[in-house]
């Protein structure tokens, strides 16, 4: 099997996984981005409340928060990092208190982290899943 089958397999998976439901942390979530030029993963973060229908809604006005299109909203925090791990011991042990509180949401963080490491690294794109 050559590289390129198993990586379009690992991909598959991945998108996969991608579609699962999963529950939205009550404290809020993260917008990640990276700057090539400073060499910096950032990671913003924004409170929300979540509705009797499970969706994300901004706690001032009630109304749901959209996953895709434009959204003004002003962030509660800024976390910048060299590396993902730098910016988990930033997020998870240096933030009191911490703006996580679901296990699943953390790991994502840790996930997505990594994958901005990684397009820092290699210079490539990082669009956040």
């Amino acid at each position: 099997m050559t590289m390129d089958l198993i990586l379009d397999d690992l991909t598959a998976l991945d998108d996969k996984f991608s579609q699962r439901h999963i529950d939205l942390d009550p404290q809020g979530y993260f917008l990640i981005y990276i700057d090539s030029n400073e060499r910096l993963i950032y990671a913003k973060h924004f409170t929300n409340a979540i509705n009797d229908r499970g969706l994300a809604v901004d706690p001032e006005t009630g109304e749901v928060i959209p996953c895709n299109g434009k959204v003004e909203r002003t962030h509660t925090q800024v976390f910048s990092g060299r590396t993902a791990k730098e910016l988990c011991i930033k997020i998870f042990e240096e933030t009191k208190p911490c703006p996580i509180t679901f296990l699943d949401h953390a790991a994502y963080l840790g996930r997505e982290f990594v994958r901005a490491e990684i397009a820092l690294i290699t210079g490539k794109e990082y669009i956040q899943d």
